[in-house]
């Protein structure tokens, strides 16, 4: 007996035929997530004026703004936390700017700055997807911007903080009164949860503080897998962002929402992210961290869309994809066996998206070459790409990635090989690119499954199926009895205190 399921496969879908003892796990469905808070506007409105009037650790944003003038508003890029009417950035800058307007703040000193990091720059067209209407109030006037960590007329250098990162931050977010980091308590693969100080280190900053913490010597450490708040990279989050506080001379007032699959808030968190981010996390646990496996899985299924997450072209480009597989690692590794073995559908037909990664073909080029054995092996060539002018000036002007993201692409890429048996992607349609990263190739799932019993996992495997991976927002998968997830994670003291 069989079940017949689909995953993602180019835009399209493939189909697979696999045992009829085969787990299926599929966000906010498998498990329901916890109940999200009312989401008409009105409701969303009063609860986030509720939250930014009792902030965790800090005064009122309104006392806070008494007296002063300039105000930055650090806003998440396009990447995740939902575009509808009533998501969590719409809300969050229209409660935040009516308690500014209330003690004074005038609009004309407001800035909206989208924290994209070495992300791509937004594009207009993506600042009016997440701003809706605030987009037209502050764009005119020239009150919208997205981060440049390559204009150095608009970057400070803060030195070197008490772990040895080289720190350096936004120049408006520097020289402003207020700075309003608007975030998103999501699971995320790096350092456990998007949001708080994750959001300073990553978003307003530039490539020398980021490869202090996106690059192996931290990405391959022992406690970074499975996923965590307690690894080093999450301490360097939280000891760059208060050193940035440190030397602004005030705190960042943090608003960040614990969001639900379908990116609905489910609680509204305010205040100074030392405080602040253990208290977010705790009720961001109970949607993350889903306590549901009662074995072990030898076989992880799911399926890889061309567009997803960092943009078109990511279930294609191999330099993206081995971050995309990783991800899985990391964030379910408690639920791996020792022998596990991924199978995946992606069309991979040679698509690298030269506009979005304009550097991924000449490190998919290097790597075929010159003595590459393992992905970690390109990362002595991370300066060099990330000095390339040619690439910044992609970067700056034609909204691409930053050269050196490729790097944090890579340096997460590797632990897909470190933590499993092998990986198959099935479908490829120029398999050749697979091989070139160290993947194996069928033409289809059930192909795939054989080969792996055979070599892997023997006869009767127990096999996990994800469809939606990513098209979904993800979860953390763990063991329904918690003995069995053996991590430091769960029984960790959060780094910042809490």
């Amino acid at each position: 007996m069989s079940i017949k399921l689909n995953f993602e496969y180019g835009e399209g879908f493939m189909s697979a035929e696999l045992p009829d003892n085969t787990d299926v796990f599929i966000p906010g469905e498998t498990v329901a997530d916890p109940e999200c808070l009312p989401q008409d506007w009105d409701s969303l409105y009063n609860a986030t004026l509720e939250s930014i009037r009792n902030p965790i650790g800090m005064e009122p944003l309104a006392n806070i703004a008494k007296g002063k003038k300039t105000v930055v508003f650090i806003i998440p890029d396009i990447v995740k936390g939902g575009n509808h009417s009533t998501s969590h950035r719409r809300v969050t800058i229209r409660a935040c700017l009516d308690e500014l307007y209330s003690v004074g703040i005038e609009k004309k000193n407001i800035l909206l700055l989208f924290s994209n990091g070495l992300h791509a720059r937004a594009t207009v067209p993506e600042m009016k997807t997440i701003l809706g209407d605030l987009f037209d109030e502050f764009y005119p006037s020239d009150q919208i911007t997205s981060h440049d960590s390559e204009d150095y007329e608009n970057m400070v250098d803060l030195g070197y903080n008490d772990q040895g990162d080289h720190v350096l931050i936004n120049k408006h977010v520097f020289d402003a009164d207020i700075a309003i980091l608007i975030g998103h308590t999501q699971g995320n693969p790096y350092g456990g949860y998007s949001g708080g100080y994750k959001h300073c280190a990553t978003g307003i900053t530039h490539w020398k503080s980021i490869s202090a913490h996106h690059v192996p010597k931290v990405m391959h450490l022992e406690d970074f897998v499975p996923v965590s708040t307690s690894s080093m990279m999450r301490s360097k989050f939280d000891h760059q962002g208060m050193f940035m506080e440190e030397k602004m001379g005030k705190r960042f007032f943090c608003c960040d929402a614990v969001l639900d699959t379908y990116s609905r808030q489910i609680g509204i968190f305010s205040g100074w992210a030392k405080e602040m981010q253990p208290v977010s996390w705790e009720a961001a646990d109970k949607r993350t961290y889903v306590h549901w496996a009662e074995k072990k899985y030898d076989v992880v299924v799911f399926g890889m869309p061309t567009k997803f997450h960092y943009g078109n072209g990511m279930g294609t480009n191999p330099i993206q994809m081995m971050q995309a597989l990783s991800a899985q690692v990391i964030r379910h590794k408690r639920i791996l066996s020792d022998k596990c073995v991924f199978i995946v559908s992606s069309i991979c037909d040679g698509y690298f998206n030269d506009e979005r990664w304009p550097y991924a073909r000449d490190l998919f080029d290097i790597f075929q070459r010159d003595y590459m054995n393992i992905l970690p092996d390109l990362n002595r060539y991370g300066e060099y790409f990330a000095t390339d002018e040619e690439y910044i000036r992609r970067y700056r002007f034609c909204n691409a990635y930053h050269p050196f993201h490729g790097f944090s692409m890579m340096s997460c890429g590797h632990l897909a090989e470190e933590h499993t048996s092998a990986i198959y992607i099935v479908g490829a349609r120029k398999p050749g690119i697979a091989r070139g990263m160290g993947l194996k190739t069928r033409a289809t799932f059930e192909e795939a499954l054989e080969d792996a019993k055979k070599k892997y996992v023997g006869a009767n495997p127990n096999i996990l199926a994800l469809p939606k991976t990513f098209t979904t927002t993800a979860v953390h998968l763990c063991m329904k009895d918690p003995t069995q997830n053996s991590h430091t994670r769960d029984n960790a003291i959060h780094p910042c205190g809490g």
